[in-house]
């Protein structure tokens, strides 16, 4: 019997949307362009075939300027498409795993995961109870790399409902035909629609943008996630997820992050949690319209009759005062946001609304109606219990010495000397001396700067906002108990009833290696081991670790940390929550969620994770309803299976060879982007990172410190630009060579006893093979050719380059095969996607030496053509921020 390929309806769909946008491109511009494109692709696949790029070089120096933005959005195009074949077949594979009861469950998910649990001895009552009490957090922040419109995102959105419906098989040839003139329609629209935002969005932007990612998904997909579970649950313990439950959550940075960027205020915060409250009461108002129009029962119990009275539609009644009070909530928050008044009664808390919601549920089951009770009721119940009136958590991050500043500013208007001069040990005495005095600190006449003077407006807003809407208070830069008793001290002071938990951010490598001690002497204040109820959050920087330091030494420090705060906070009796700051690149944390969670230190996860969604992640992860589902899956059976089946503790020798990997690791690191004089001006030559700069990415600056050099440059763009060009220099810069080192040493046979058992170091070198996997010395060398003048900066190139080069060979040498030779998917999607990148990098470096030739003057067009490229390259190559 011939098995059936599961990846061919992949290359299907890719087939068919290169072959629509083909034709588009021929009808809308013209038969010359389009033979051009195809020329060049030709081209581009014999090109990597020979591995010689020649004629492809040849045939891209002579298209003319007019030609050069037509033919970056031809390819930018397509990988744009053939992103959403993958999202929509990776879709496709899930159903398959459903819809095959012969076949075993899908890894990852909770019907893999129970029964396992359950075969080891852990009782059906504990996983029960495990995951009624699980906190699975996430976290959406915005991205400073995705300049694609949200216009195009809702025509890509179309582009794969349309390809999921194409699969149905009973489709007839005229529905058939139907859907084909809807994706040519749709593949038109956006040949003719600008396809790069040219206005920075503002912060408020970027906070709607995440209201739309919930609304567009995760507002179905975080019930009917939990409605899983619930069956899962119940087919194999027999047991069922408490309704009150609410095991994942979200929560946003997006108009509460104000760390270097000085567009986020406090009316921008108001503003965005107003807006939130807006969109969460109009999300309800819709479920319970709709509901309301079901429930035409007749049938109720006692509660709910004397609730309503003797009336035919008792559910119906009841639901019509619900709606009322969510219309009127809606427009409270519209005319707060307009300033205006509002006196009509409103939802004050979310309590308030599952009363009603609840008692017609238990009316329900009473009635022996459970089937109706089951139905679309329980997710609206559920999305109370998660989203709540306030949709989202909104964090509040600040940089530590905003606060040590708007605490000096006091003390030297009180005459009590300059907070900032003061030891530590100073300043926690006065610091739990004021927190613990009766008298206001901040006096009514204090001549604030506007800097301080933003820093207290922020907190006296926070004072005036319901505690559900607020998530928690991070400290950027966290490095002294002081820095966290500032915040509490700041919280009191302007009135914060209800005071967000402090989350401290421990981001550098000395940060990280100072982490367990700082916590420890915070958690010795007797105030504050009291103030914090036997709970504290703690959060892991895996951007500014990484670049401070390289990803493998960044890594090892995130994990060590890790074991010494659990046994910190073990040690107080306190419940330890780590919040990870990962991002989308490698680097800068990336990768599978769940390989994610799964390969943190033993004890260390203990039923609570919080962890950062980006901007571009978001819409990889939660753009299509059945990834949504996947990955929220992920997350929770991962969580789970790290609470109750934790791996094992790393040996002492895997602990050593790690110690001596990271300490090599660091100095080869730090050798070349520290001390090597050459390294600053090969960055801002041979990268685009000058460019990032024209293009309306996002509503952070680039940079914190706008003076500053490499060092004061943000993760983000600092990974972006050494993705676009292709060196991925921050994913394995010194871990190659530390690497080599010990398998010269023969330490070879130690190093794949580590690969193979340690869920940790495993996913360190998966996560290098993915990213080198990716990488390309040829185009990092077109890119030197074309942009370096000086012999001294093309010869670091060279070292560069040769460091990859041994990065890859280390790599195949410990595990034996090729780059991802056990994810050949993976393989051939980067395979296919090279020869569509590759003219978008040769047009990209064309684009950046003329444009450094105008310099200020700049070129409308030419910015039009770099903007292009630069958002298909990082579509081509995926996890690019």
């Amino acid at each position: 019997m011939v098995q059936r390929d599961k990846h061919g309806a992949l290359r299907d769909d890719v087939r068919l949307l290169g072959e629509v946008l083909g034709d588009t491109i021929r009808d809308q511009a013209g038969q010359e362009l389009f033979d051009k494109v195809e020329q060049i692709r030709a081209l581009a696949k014999a090109g990597r075939d020979a591995d010689n790029s020649e004629a492809l070089l040849a045939v891209m120096s002579q298209l003319s300027e007019e030609e050069l933005v037509p033919v970056a959005r031809a390819f930018s195009h397509f990988l744009n498409y053939a992103n959403i074949a993958e999202q929509h077949h990776r879709v496709r594979r899930r159903r398959a795993y459903q819809c095959d009861n012969s076949a075993p469950p899908q890894q990852g998910s909770l019907a893999e995961l129970i029964p396992r649990l359950l075969a080891q001895d852990i009782a059906p009552e504990r996983v029960r109870d495990t995951l009624a009490a699980l906190q699975v957090e996430l976290v959406l922040t915005a991205h400073p790399t995705e300049v694609t419109r949200r216009t195009l995102l809702r025509k890509y959105e179309d582009i794969g409902e349309i390809l999921n419906t194409l699969d149905h098989p009973d489709l007839t040839l005229r529905e058939r035909e139907a859907q084909l003139n809807r994706l040519r329609r749709r593949i038109v629209a956006a040949w003719h629609s600008d396809e790069i935002r040219h206005r920075r969005p503002t912060p408020v932007d970027e906070a709607k943008w995440g209201f739309a990612a919930i609304e567009a998904t995760l507002w179905e997909a975080v019930p009917e996630t939990l409605r899983e579970i619930d069956r899962v649950l119940k087919q194999h313990t027999g047991l069922r997820l408490p309704l009150a439950s609410a095991p994942l959550r979200i929560a946003s940075w997006m108009g509460g992050d104000r760390d270097g960027n000085p567009n986020v205020t406090s009316r921008v915060t108001e503003e965005v949690i107003l807006l939130a409250r807006w969109k969460a009461a109009d999300l309800l108002l819709r479920d319970v319209n709709e509901l309301r129009a079901d429930l035409s029962m007749i049938d109720a119990n006692a509660a709910l009759r004397a609730r309503v009275g003797d009336h035919p539609e008792p559910y119906r009644e009841l639901l019509r005062e619900v709606r009322t009070r969510l219309e009127n909530t809606r427009d409270w928050a519209e005319a707060r946001l307009n300033g205006e008044e509002f006196g009509a009664p409103i939802y004050l808390s979310d309590e308030e609304l599952l009363e009603p919601l609840e008692l017609i549920y238990h009316s329900l089951l009473e009635c022996d109606m459970e089937a109706i009770a089951e139905g679309s009721l329980v997710n609206i119940i559920r999305r109370v219990h998660c989203f709540g009136l306030a949709l989202l958590r909104l964090d509040v991050r600040q940089e530590s010495t905003r606060h040590a500043e708007a605490i000096n500013e006091i003390t030297e208007y009180l005459g009590l000397g300059r907070y900032l001069d003061w030891d530590e040990a100073k300043k926690q005495q006065f610091l739990l001396a004021e927190l613990q005095s009766r008298r206001p600190l901040i006096p009514p006449q204090l001549p604030a700067s506007d800097e301080v003077k933003e820093v207290l407006d922020t907190f006296r807003t926070l004072a005036q906002q319901p505690a559900s809407a607020l998530g928690a208070y991070i400290i950027s830069m966290a490095t002294s108990p002081s820095d966290v008793l500032a915040v509490r001290l700041l919280q009191q002071s302007c009135g914060c009833q209800h005071p967000q938990r402090i989350v401290p951010l421990f981001e550098t490598l000395s940060d990280l290696e100072g982490a367990a001690d700082t916590m420890q002497q915070l958690l010795a204040i007797d105030w504050y081991r009291q103030d914090i109820d036997g709970k504290h959050e703690v959060m892991i920087g895996y951007s500014d670790s990484a670049k401070d330091a390289g990803f493998f030494a960044a890594s090892w420090a995130q994990y060590r940390v890790q074991e010494q705060l659990s046994e910190v906070c073990r040690q107080q009796a306190v419940h330890l929550t780590l919040f990870h700051g990962r991002g989308g690149s490698v680097s800068r944390g990336g990768g599978p969620a769940h390989a994610a969670v799964l390969s943190q230190p033993s004890g260390t996860v203990n039923g609570a994770v919080r962890v950062t969604e980006q901007g571009e992640m978001i819409q990889f992860k939660f753009g299509v309803m059945g990834l949504a589902l996947r990955n929220l899956e992920l997350y929770t059976s991962a969580t789970l299976e790290a609470t109750l089946a934790p791996p094992p503790a790393p040996s002492r020798a895997w602990r050593d060879m790690m110690q001596t990997l990271a300490e090599r690791t660091v100095v080869e690191y730090r050798r070349v982007v520290r001390d090597d004089p050459r390294f600053v001006p090969y960055f801002r030559s041979a990268t685009p990172e000058l460019e990032l700069r024209r293009l309306a990415l996002g509503s952070r600056p680039a940079k914190r410190n706008v003076g500053g050099g490499v060092e004061s440059l943000r993760a983000i763009p600092w990974v972006f630009a050494w993705t676009q060009m292709r060196l991925m220099l921050p994913a394995w810069l010194g871990t190659g060579r530390a690497l080599a080192e010990q398998v010269e040493q023969g330490k070879i046979e130690l190093l794949q006893e580590m690969s193979g058992n340690w869920n940790f170091f495993r996913m360190l070198l998966d996560m290098q093979e993915m990213v080198l996997a990716k990488a390309d010395v040829r185009v990092a060398d077109h890119y030197e050719n074309r942009l370096l003048d000086d012999k001294a900066l093309a010869a670091l190139g060279e070292e560069l380059r040769a460091g990859l080069g041994e990065a890859v060979a280390i790599l195949q040498t410990i595990s034996g095969e090729p780059l991802l030779a056990r994810i050949p998917v993976l393989r051939r999607s980067i395979d296919v996607r090279n020869p569509y990148v590759d003219p978008l990098h040769i047009l990209q470096v064309e684009l950046m030496r003329r444009l450094r030739e105008l310099g200020d003057e700049g070129d409308a067009t030419l910015e039009q053509g770099l903007m292009i490229s630069i958002a298909g390259i990082a579509a081509g190559l995926r996890n690019t921020g």
